[in-house]
C-alpha cells in the first residue's frame, strides 16, 4: 500500500489504535507535529507513530533497517491475532516494496529530524530513529560508563595488600579446575570504576558482593584508616527488602577473623537496602530527582542490585547523579527479563560475557592478586574495555546436574528445544507439567490448592526439602494458627509473618495480564474456586486470606511497588471494651527481620489481588514452589527470556502448564528472544 498524503497517514494511524495495533498517545504525538510540520513527510510521520510505539515496548529507537527487514518480528504488529476486516491494511503491507533508502530520504527535514545537535524532536542516528530524550539518555549513559572505564586502572591498587585480603576471605582451595569466580570478580570489581557482576540463580552473586564489601572497606580502612561511604540499591521495594535480608544474613555469617581491623570492618559495611527512587529522592508529580549532576550523591561507592530490571532513564539519572571518583557496581542475571521500561542494559553490557575476552594483561593482573587463572578460551587481545569490567558467575551453588529446574533453565537459556525436550523425559523430583483444559477447571483446582504435588515423580526423596504446596498451606497456617482474640499484639504479628512465609512457598505466573489465562482473569477464577472449596470466607472485595500485590510506591505506608501483604482478621478492642473483628493487611518490615505492620485496606490506594502474578511483576523474587502457566496461542510476549525468568524464580519445585500441553507453545517460544533495538553498544 502507498501512502500519498498525510491525511492518508493519520486515517490510517486511527484505524490502528482502532484496532488496537497503536497507542492513542503514538497517534497523538502524530498529529502534533503534523501541524507543527504541514511539509513533513508522510513516511516520516509513519516512522514518528512507529518510533513512539516501539518505546512503548521497551525498544529505546525504531531500527529502520530491522523493521523493513522483518516487520512481523520486529513490530510484533498486531499484538493479539489479526483484528483486519479487509478494509484495514496491515503495517506489514504499507511497509512492502519500501527500501531503506526511500525510507531514510524521507526523513530529511530539519525541523523535526536532526542528528544530535540542536533541538528537533526526532535524532536519526545511522539507520536508528529516536525520541530526542531517548537519544540523549542512551549519550548520557555511554558517555558516562566511558568516563568510568577509562578511571580504571588495576596496577594501581596495592597488589599484595588486596591479594592478602582476598585470600583472608576466600580461605577455602577451589576444587582442582574449578575456577573461583566469585574471587575473580571481587578483585577485578576492586580495581575497577565501574563494574558489573552477572550470574544465574544460585551462583553467590549477594554472597560474593558482601565480601566484596568487606574487601573494599578492608583495603580503605588499611590505606586511609576511613570507612567508604557505600549505598546499596535496587530497583523495586520488593528487591531492596530481598537484598536487605540476605546482605544482613550474609554479613553476620561472614567470617572475618583474618582481615585486619575485622571488627571495624564488619561494622563498616552497610546493610540498608533502598530503591532507586528512594536513593534518588524522586519528586512527585516529576521526572526529576533531588540528586543529579549539580547535586550529587553522597557515597564513595553505590552498588545496584536486580540491575536487568534498571530501564534507560532510570540509569541515565542514576549516572548523572554519582561523583565523579564514585564507583558503580551492578549485579543481576543478564539472560532475566529486562526491564518494562525502554532499555535492556544489563544484556546488553553484558553480551560477551559468556565468552570472557579478557585482555592477557587483565588475566596476568588477576592472577596475581587472585591466585586464580583465567582459561585461555576466555583470552582475547582484541578485548574491550567493557570486556574488562564484567565478570560471570559461571557455578551454581543451588541447582547440580541432579536438578531438573537447573537443567530445565540451562536448556531454555540456550535455545535448545532437543535438550529441553530431554529433559521433561528424565523424570527430575523437582519438575511437573500440566495439561489444562479450557473448560473445566478440575487441574487448574488441582494446581492452585495442592500445588499438584502428586504430579511430581518422586517429591518424597527430596530429603530436608519441603513437598510443593499450594495456596492451601498459607491459607490452613491463616485459618488453624491464629492466635487467640486475647492474645498480645505480637503473638497477632508472629502469626501474620508465618503466614506471609507459608504464602511464599508457592506462587502462579503467567505471561499475560489479559484473558482468561492472563493475571486478571485468573485471580478471579482462583478466589471462587478456593472459596468453593471453604478456604476462603468470600472471593470479591476484602476478605480474610486475599494476598495483595502493591503496584506503585506509596511513600506515607512505607510500601514500595511490589510488595506483597496478606489480608487478615484480628481483634480490635472499642471504647466500652468489646472486642470486634476488623480486616488489616499485613506486610513483612524488610529489613531482614521477620516483623511485620498493619495497614487498613482503606489506605492502599494501588493494589490488586496477586494469586496470579506476570513474570515480569514476579523479578526480584523466589518462591519454594514456581507455577508457570502458558497461553494456549503464542503471543510477541512470549520469548526465551520471559520463561527463564519464570523457571528462575522456583528454588525446590517449578511445574509448568499450558492449555493443549506444554509442546504447543514451549518449543517455539524458547526460540525467540527479546531483541531490544538500541545503539547503546555500537
Amino acid at each position: 500500500m502507498k501512502i500519498n498524503s498525510r491525511e492518508d497517514i493519520l486515517k490510517l494511524l486511527a484505524s490502528w489504535v482502532e484496532c488496537g495495533w497503536l497507542r492513542e498517545l503514538d497517534r497523538a504525538l502524530v498529529t502534533f507535529l503534523a501541524k507543527e510540520a504541514p511539509d513533513a513527510h508522510p513516511l516520516l510521520l509513519l516512522a514518528t507513530a512507529l518510533t513512539s510505539y516501539q518505546l512503548g515496548r521497551g525498544h529505546v529507537c525504531l531500527d529502520l533497517q530491522a523493521t523493513l527487514a522483518d516487520s512481523a518480528f520486529s513490530l510484533s504488529l498486531p499484538p493479539d491475532g489479526d483484528h483486519s476486516d479487509g478494509a484495514i491494511s496491515r503495517p506489514s503491507a504499507v511497509l512492502d516494496d519500501l527500501s531503506l533508502e526511500e525510507w531514510m530520504a524521507a526523513l530529511v527535514n530539519p525541523q523535526l529530524v536532526g542528528s544530535g545537535d540542536g533541538n528537533s524532536p526526532l535524532v536519526l542516528a545511522g539507520h536508528r530513529l529516536y525520541l530526542r530524550r531517548y537519544w540523549q539518555y542512551e549519550q548520557n549513559v555511554r558517555e558516562a560508563i566511558e568516563q568510568r572505564l577509562s578511571r580504571t586502572q588495576l596496577n594501581a591498587l596495592p597488589a599484595e595488600s588486596l591479594r592478602a585480603s582476598l585470600d583472608a576471605l576466600f580461605p577455602q582451595a577451589g576444587n582442582a579446575g574449578q575456577v573461583n569466580w566469585q574471587k575473580l570478580a571481587c578483585g577485578l570489581a576492586a580495581g575497577s570504576a565501574f563494574s558489573i557482576i552477572t550470574g544465574g540463580p544460585g551462583t553467590g552473586k549477594t554472597t560474593t558482593v558482601v565480601r566484596l564489601l568487606a574487601l573494599l572497606q578492608a583495603l580503605a580502612l588499611e590505606e586511609n584508616g576511613q570507612p567508604l561511604r557505600i549505598r546499596l540499591a535496587a530497583p523495586t521495594g520488593k528487591a531492596a527488602a530481598r537484598l536487605n535480608e540476605s546482605v544482613a544474613g550474609a554479613v553476620s555469617r561472614l567470617d572475618l577473623h583474618a582481615l585486619n581491623n575485622s571488627d571495624a570492618v564488619r561494622d563498616s559495611i552497610n546493610t540498608d537496602v533502598v530503591t532507586l527512587h528512594r536513593l534518588l529522592g524522586s519528586r512527585p508529580d516529576t521526572r526529576h530527582f533531588r540528586h543529579h549532576a549539580g547535586n550529587p550523591l553522597m557515597l564513595d561507592v553505590l552498588v545496584v542490585d536486580e540491575a536487568s530490571m534498571v530501564d534507560l532513564e532510570m540509569m541515565a539519572a542514576l549516572l548523572a547523579a554519582l561523583p565523579q571518583n564514585a564507583r558503580l557496581i551492578l549485579l543481576g542475571d543478564k539472560d532475566q527479563l529486562a526491564s518494562v521500561e525502554a532499555g535492556a542494559l544489563l544484556s546488553e553490557l553484558c553480551q560477551r560475557a559468556t565468552s570472557g575476552h579478557y585482555l592477557p594483561q587483565t588475566r596476568d593482573w588477576l592472577q596475581s592478586v587472585t591466585g586464580e587463572e583465567i582459561p585461555d578460551a576466555l583470552v582475547d587481545p582484541a578485548g574491550t574495555a567493557m570486556d574488562q569490567a564484567v565478570v560471570m558467575l559461571r557455578h551454581s551453588y543451588r541447582f547440580d546436574a541432579q536438578s531438573g529446574i537447573g537443567q530445565l533453565a540451562e536448556a531454555v537459556n540456550d535455545g535448545d528445544v532437543k535438550a529441553l525436550k530431554q529433559v521433561w523425559k528424565q523424570g527430575y523430583a523437582d519438575l511437573a507439567q500440566l495439561t489444562l483444559n479450557a473448560d473445566d477447571d478440575t487441574e487448574l483446582r488441582d494446581w492452585v490448592i495442592n500445588g499438584a504435588a502428586g504430579r511430581f515423580p518422586a517429591a518424597q526423596s527430596r530429603k530436608g526439602v519441603e513437598p510443593p504446596v499450594g495456596y492451601r498451606h498459607y491459607l490452613n497456617v491463616m485459618t488453624h494458627e491464629r492466635p487467640a482474640d486475647d492474645a498480645p499484639p505480637e503473638a497477632f504479628s508472629a502469626w501474620a509473618a508465618k503466614v506471609l512465609l507459608a504464602y511464599s512457598q508457592f506462587q502462579l505466573l503467567c505471561a499475560l495480564r489479559g484473558g482468561r489465562w492472563g493475571v486478571e482473569g485468573l485471580n478471579l477464577r482462583i478466589a471462587e474456586i478456593l472459596f468453593k472449596d471453604g478456604l476462603l470466607k468470600a472471593s470479591v472485595g476484602w476478605f480474610p486470606g486475599r494476598p495483595v500485590l502493591v503496584t506503585r510506591n506509596d511513600y506515607s505506608q512505607r510500601l514500595m511497588n511490589g510488595d506483597i501483604g496478606i489480608t487478615l482478621e484480628i481483634p480490635h478492642r472499642l471504647a466500652d471494651g468489646s472486642v470486634v473483628s476488623v480486616l488489616r493487611v499485613a506486610f513483612l518490615t524488610g529489613d531482614g527481620t521477620q516483623d511485620t505492620r498493619w495497614v487498613m485496606p482503606g489506605r492502599l490506594q494501588a493494589v490488586e489481588t496477586v494469586f496470579a502474578m506476570t513474570v515480569h511483576k514476579s523479578q526480584g523474587s523466589e518462591f519454594t514452589h514456581t507455577a508457570l502457566l502458558l497461553p494456549e496461542n503464542l503471543s510477541p510476549i512470549l520469548t526465551r527470556e520471559l520463561i527463564y525468568t519464570g523457571i528462575t524464580r522456583a528454588r525446590h519445585w517449578f511445574s509448568l502448564g499450558c492449555m493443549g500441553g506444554i509442546n504447543a507453545v514451549l518449543p517455539e517460544a524458547v526460540q525467540r528472544r527479546v531483541l531490544r533495538a538500541s545503539g547503546l553498544i555500537n
